[in-house]
């Protein structure tokens, strides 16, 4: 399983400001600057960071592959950032799925790749019906770290530092 398979990924892209779709219908995730009615959630990136997208559900691991094993959307990475992002649309009940589809999608990635040469490790559940910040439980957090390494925030803007 290769999350770095060009074939998944989009042309590295450095614009301040940039959305993460998922049109929910079986097509892989992409990201697009023209429709922000379209945007799950907004990448803000100021610091110009060339990063690339990369479709993980639908692409680097196809529908019927690893049965029962949950995915993630997609991944934003460069030399120094990894963010794993799920691009939800639904009004209740979202949480924890993408939490543990987040969860999932990191072992795999731990699985066949070195994640220590990352500096900035996140992961983000996005929802386009609940665009603001949702407070998550501390001990939610604690064992989401303690299992991946990452922080993990339910937030539909992704902010590169």
């Amino acid at each position: 399983m290769n999350f770095f398979d060009s074939a998944c990924q989009e042309p590295a892209r450095k614009d301040d400001l940039f959305g993460l779709c998922d049109d929910q219908d079986g097509t892989k995730a992409y990201t697009n600057t023209d429709d922000s009615s379209r945007w799950v959630a907004t990448v803000q990136n100021e610091s110009h960071v060339e990063l690339i997208f990369t479709a993980i559900d639908n692409c680097v691991i196809m529908g019927d592959e690893e049965q029962g094993r949950k995915r993630c959307d997609g991944m934003l990475s460069s030399i120094e950032h990894i963010y794993f992002v799920e691009l939800k649309n639904q009004r209740e009940g979202w949480i924890a799925d993408a939490i543990a589809q987040l969860e999932s999608t990191i072992r795999f990635f731990m699985e066949h790749h070195d994640i220590s040469r990352f500096r900035y490790k996140k992961a983000f559940a996005c929802n386009k019906r609940h665009r603001p910040f949702k407070v998550i439980d501390n001990e939610v957090r604690r064992r989401f770290f303690s299992n991946c390494h990452f922080h993990v925030d339910v937030q539909a803007h992704i902010i590169v530092v």
